[in-house]
């Protein structure tokens, strides 16, 4: 019985469907929580992630490794790098379970100045306290009990407390859970008389409630209700339902369904105004609705938002009586306790965040946040110095930010947020020493034991490389039938055509257009001015001006016209902009805002003025609050955004405001202005003769460009003066801020040539024209000229790559951060990484190349949608590290791999197909080639794939603390480590050991890198997901796809089976 139980526990059968099961298992954990804002909800997290049979898998692939190490017996010498790989795992689920039960963490805030030793819980907990009459040796006990719980309104929400005090029994049930709760007055007769007020003080908005015949005291300023007090605001409720309002301040407000303003006279008694806006003093405030006779309850908040707290109701019952108590709370809250009589007992009952004490204390001396030059709420960095008293290890300074981690008494603290005042800090406390080190062992061994499987002698790499060279020297010719997989490629490239709209004034607009539009040749030396964008990075005009088209319009230029030359227009002539058709409009999905603003169901664009109705008032202004407040906002509310967003955007531009080309001298933050903003905000400035350069010398450059265009002699020696002396404004006052002249040219050359956008058509055309001339050899007998045709497209595609380097060279030059930090730039990184992988093994198999090199031609087709920004921005704070770098450049990578194992197994299916009795022999050799070459690529992927998602485990866990949190993007990296160990795997379980079955498995495998990369960003929620519900690729793409996969291997295997079989 032992026995065949060990034979099943240590089989690779089982080992294979574990990998199945729990890559399933993650996957459905994933979409469990789609349309929700955040990933993992308590939803996924009770009924996968900490469900018991979930912890199960993880024992008994603990229980198969150590099986399979003495199985297999990998304790010898020539097995360790196997041997290392089962101990590595083994170490890092051992790590899970030390943290998952003994580990904790939360969240700290200390103000500056302040002393603190005591931090919020990150779980949420029930606590319950039971006080009466009980002695025990003269003493009163108290029953306590506080149990973690994680509710939520899509679980069938279970608590029970039984228990007894003294030989009472007590019963605590969860009889309600209300997801985003407030306490509010609900009517009742017999309840008392209130007046509701909002005030948002500290930004957020707060409710109170004042007490008819009672003084209320909110941050310092008294309000009375029905009870006139010196001081005080006083409101008066009459019993017609009239309400007036007295106030010791001057003040003012504004209905928000109108907009109608008006003023509250100090001292005077006036009308209270209700659901209006007050601004009495230095408070906001609104009174949404009359006096309501009633009793407070908990009840659903009307409008979510992020943060909100839930309600819970418990029925108690204690010695006979029965009470229904409602609580507010959940995470990171740490409401006072309710209490309440029941049965003679005392109760108090607190939902949320328990308080933890640490064993010393933390005193914030300075908080310090870092913006990008010119910005309010951009910033680069934020920082905490602390010192930490401690009566055993005495008092130390410590600087808190960004991946550098304060580590005291196995506790580790974590720069996470702060307080919008910037005057406090927001900590993440983690408590896991021993998890983290077995966790951390574990990472390091697996590193360690991964790269020894490639590298060193006796792996199965080193194995899988003498049988391609012993499969070479059987060859006299590669033979390969590509062609079919190229056919209809071409047909998916998004080309965007001009739309001819059919305004009335279309033409006229042109005319007036070609007539007043600066000259090319001058509007490039207008691009080299330097300006600051909104997102305070310092960058040319030139770069600005292609930014805003692509926004605007989804694309680089309008016409015949660079962006120089529409940019520099927009600012001569903003009033002929307004009626140039040029915000861009999804032909689908815009359909309601064309009929909002009136625009033909086809029409591709719109003009500023189609937003606008006759009496000037903007046409999408009634749909956006709902869509800026929703939570979880529909695809139309999305598309009203976006519009709304390049409306705001041409309109600013238009209006001046993003003329930000003048640096503000010693600006703490490096502040450039526009004129109009200088004009407006009233700026002083020391340098008066600079002061009114910056008010005019812009107005001057344009105004004697025009008198040039008028005199037409082709002449702008003036013009040119005039913006010159703009630029040595920006040297001489532009500080640090200011680009050099090195970085202005290199990004106006990288701009010009715009490298990758055409390195698309380069790869395509030369790797499919290579397929055809290697098919056409296969064909033929040998011939000089073939073989010449070939190797010189195989030169050009390693030109291509030379030129793939430096483009990405020169993109780490100027963003002056690695090329991978967003979706456009992981895309043409992927196509390098997958070029790279080509050329390393360029030299063993042709077709392997001419195959690397179209699939970087479809990635880079991809990057080049229109729905990936090329820009170049900022990076947010916990991005800019070397965790970053080293992270993403390796999991990243791993698609290159990946990507060629696809495109190997489909071309080895078709070559299955295209098997005959007379060439079976010659196809069977090339089968087994790219198969080898495919199983190579896979191993590799495999290979960094995983160190590079455990690496993103390390770099969160030195970021915030946390090293796994099944957030989307890491589980579904995850369950692509788990799919492909099983591809890698099937050799060693009977039934899967074929050729056919491999190659059909590395193609479907790369749909769970597809799902890794595009499926998290685009469909789920998480910390990765950019562009949620945006669906790049419909269900419809995939069906079609698994239907021509299946197919395919439905074909390849009816030949398989009658000239393979054997062959293996």
């Amino acid at each position: 019985m032992l026995k065949k139980l060990a034979s099943i526990l240590f089989s690779t059968r089982l080992t294979a469907m574990l990998f199945m099961i729990y890559a399933l298992a993650m996957a459905v954990g994933t979409f469990m929580d789609q349309g929700q804002s955040t990933s993992p909800t308590p939803f996924s997290r009770t009924l996968i992630y900490n469900a018991w049979w979930f912890e199960a898998i993880m024992v008994v692939f603990i229980v198969n490794f150590v099986g399979n190490i003495f199985k297999y017996r990998l304790l010898r010498k020539e097995k360790w790098a196997t041997l290392t790989l089962h101990l590595s795992f083994i170490s890092i689920l051992l790590g899970a379970f030390i943290t998952r039960y003994y580990g904790f963490e939360g969240m700290m805030s200390i103000r500056e100045g302040a002393t603190e030793n005591t931090f919020l819980s990150q779980k949420t907990y029930l606590t319950t306290y039971i006080d009466g009459d009980y002695q025990v040796n003269g003493q009163l006990l108290r029953r306590s009990k506080s149990d973690a719980v994680d509710f939520s309104p899509r679980l069938e929400n279970e608590y029970k407390l039984e228990t007894t005090y003294g030989n009472s029994p007590v019963s605590v049930e969860l009889i309600d859970f209300i997801s985003g709760a407030e306490e509010d007055i609900v009517p009742d007769e017999n309840g008392d008389y209130y007046l509701k007020l909002v005030e948002a003080g500290s930004g957020a908005p707060h409710n109170h409630f004042l007490k008819l015949g009672q003084v209320s005291n909110i941050h310092n300023v008294l309000y009375a209700l029905n009870k006139p007090t010196s001081g005080a605001i006083n409101l008066t409720y009459s019993e017609d339902g009239g309400l007036t309002i007295q106030s010791p301040f001057e003040g003012e407000y504004m209905t928000m369904a109108t907009g109608q303003k008006g003023r509250l006279v100090k001292n005077s008694v006036q009308p209270l105004a209700l659901r209006s806006r007050y601004l009495i003093g230095n408070q906001a405030i609104v009174f949404p609705k009359p006096v309501v006779k009633g009793v407070f309850d908990v009840v659903n908040k009307s409008k979510l938002l992020k943060g909100d707290e839930d309600g819970i109701a418990l029925k108690v019952t204690a010695r006979g009586e029965t009470k229904i108590v409602k609580l507010l709370g959940g995470q990171g809250i740490n409401n006072p306790f309710k209490q309440i009589k029941i049965g003679g007992l005392d109760f108090a009952f607190k939902y949320g965040s328990k308080v933890l004490k640490l064993p010393f204390n933390i005193k914030l001396n300075d908080f310090i946040a870092e913006r990008y030059p010119g910005t309010e709420k951009s910033y680069a960095s934020f920082e905490s110095k602390v010192t930490v008293f401690d009566a055993v290890d005495g008092e130390f300074d410590f600087h808190i930010y960004m991946n550098n981690i304060l580590k005291h008494r196995g506790y580790r603290f974590f720069q996470s947020s702060f307080d919008p005042d910037e005057k406090g800090t927001v900590l993440s406390v983690n408590h896991d020493y021993w998890g983290t080190w077995f966790t951390y062992l574990g990472y390091y061994l697996l590193y360690f034991g991964l790269l020894a499987i490639l590298l060193s002698k006796g792996a199965r790499m080193e194995f899988l490389r003498k049988q391609l060279d012993k499969i070479k020297r059987k060859k006299a010719n590669l033979t390969v039938f590509l062609s079919l997989i190229s056919l209809g490629l071409s047909a998916q490239i998004n080309h965007i055509t001009n739309h001819k709209f059919q305004r009335p004034i279309q033409q006229q607009l042109d005319s007036i257009l070609a007539q007043n539009i600066t000259p090319a040749t001058v509007s490039d030396r207008f691009g080299y001015l330097v300006i600051q964008d909104a997102d305070g990075r310092m960058k040319p005009v030139n770069t600005y001006a292609s930014e805003l088209l692509r926004k605007l319009s989804k694309k680089d230029h309008y016409q015949n016209y660079t962006a120089d030359q529409v940019f520099l227009s927009m600012q001569e002539s903003p009033q002929l902009w307004y009626n140039v058709p040029i915000i861009y409009l999804k032909l689908k999905k815009a359909d309601t805002i064309r009929s909002i603003i009136g625009i033909p169901k086809d029409q591709k664009y719109a003009a500023l003025v189609d937003f606008l109705d006759i009496n000037l008032n903007y046409k999408l202004g009634p749909y956006l609050e709902d869509a800026y407040s929703a939570q979880v906002p529909t695809a139309i509310q999305k598309e009203l955004k976006t519009a709304d967003q390049r409306v705001s955007l041409l309109f600013n531009t238009l209006e001046g405001d993003a003329l930000r080309l003048f640096p503000i001298p010693y600006d703490l933050n490096s502040k450039w202005v526009s004129p109009r903003e200088f004009i407006q905000e009233d700026l002083v400035l020391k340098d008066s003769l600079y002061a009114n350069f910056i008010r005019t010398g812009f107005l001057a450059y344009m105004a004697t460009l025009q008198n040039e265009k008028v005199q037409k002699k082709g002449e702008f020696s003036q013009s040119d003066k005039l913006l010159d002396a703009i630029k040595k404004t920006q040297v001489k006052y532009g500080g640090e801020a200011m680009l050099s002249d090195k970085k202005i040219n290199a990004e106006i050359t990288y701009n010009k040539y715009d490298i990758f956008k055409k390195l698309f058509s380069l790869y395509m055309y030369a790797s499919s024209l290579m397929f055809v001339l290697l098919i056409v050899q296969i064909l033929r007998d040998k011939s000089k000229i073939l073989n010449i045709s070939i190797n010189v497209f195989k030169a050009l595609l390693f030109f291509c790559f030379a030129l793939h380097t430096a483009g990405l060279i020169a993109r780490w030059y100027i963003s002056g951060h690695a090329p991978w930090s967003d979706a456009y730039e992981s895309m043409i990184y992927v196509a390098w990484a997958t070029m790279a992988f080509g050329v390393m093994l360029g030299h063993k198999s042709n077709l392997t190349f001419a195959s690397t090199a179209f699939v970087t031609a479809m990635i880079l087709m991809i990057a080049h949608w229109n729905w990936m920004d090329p820009s170049i921005g900022n990076l947010q704070p916990v991005l800019n590290s070397y965790w970053l770098m080293i992270h993403v450049a390796v999991i990243v990578g791993s698609y290159g791999p990946f990507a060629l194992g696809m495109i190997l197994g489909l071309i080895s299916l078709l070559l299955m197909l295209l098997t005959t009795a007379k060439n079976k022999e010659k196809m069977a050799l090339n089968v087994k080639e790219l198969t080898v070459i495919n199983e190579m690529a896979l191993t590799v992927g495999l290979v960094m794939l995983t160190i590079g998602n455990f690496l993103g485990g390390m770099w969160a866990n030195e970021s915030w603390g946390r090293y796994w949190g099944w957030d989307p993007k890491e589980t579904w990296a995850l369950i692509s480590i788990m799919i492909y160990a099983f591809v890698i795997h099937m050799r060693l379980v009977p039934g899967l050991r074929n050729r056919l079955v491999f190659n059909i498995a590395s193609v479907l495998a790369f749909g769970s890198i597809l799902m890794t990369y595009f499926g998290v960003n685009f469909y789920l929620a998480g910390l990765h997901s950019y562009a949620k519900d945006d669906q790049v690729i419909s269900i419809n793409y995939i069906l079609t796809a698994l239907a021509i996969i299946t197919t395919l291997s439905f074909f390849a295997y009816l030949k398989y089976r009658k000239f393979y079989i054997n062959s293996n």
